[in-house]
């Protein structure tokens, strides 16, 4: 059964990747379907850094062979959401704060920070202090990101 399901969220991720790499104004006829693909990544993201945060908390046994597992899904998601930001995709659902597109560069910095700390995650998710070490920063990139651009509701 883990197996299947690890597969099924191979298959998802392995899918979205390939849709990331197209534009995004080939990606994403509406600008909601833009909102909705970045919410989705978040969503995944968040999900599993819950994960990695109940082991580090201990809420949850620490297993290092799921916090790893999680570690990476994190770090390939992290590259997905970018391209669901093109201009005049800032209404409906997005809770977006300001205009990120005046400030392009800025939120590149915001992302790239992340792509960093998140790209430690998996090494670090070998064990209970090196996961707790790395989470702290790694969640620290997601919250300056969300302190600047995202509008809480």
């Amino acid at each position: 059964m883990k197996n299947r399901i690890r597969l099924a969220v191979s298959g998802l991720v392995a899918a979205a990747a390939v849709a990331a790499a197209s534009t995004a104004s080939a990606q994403f006829a509406k600008p909601e379907d833009a909102i909705k693909y970045r919410q989705a990544s978040f969503t995944l993201m968040s999900n599993h850094m819950g994960r990695l945060a109940a082991m580090a908390r201990g809420a949850q046994p620490f297993d290092a062979a799921a916090a790893q597992h999680s570690a990476k899904i994190v770090e390939m998601i992290s590259q997905l959401p970018w391209d669901a930001f093109p201009a005049g995709s800032s209404g409906g659902a997005a809770k977006l704060k300001g205009d990120l597109w005046k400030d392009a560069a800025n939120f590149k910095k915001y992302q790239d920070d992340l792509k960093l700390q998140v790209a430690k995650l998996p090494a670090a998710a070998a064990s209970l202090d090196g996961l707790k070490a790395q989470l702290g920063p790694t969640s620290g990139a997601c919250k300056a990101c969300h302190d600047q651009f995202r509008e809480i509701r």
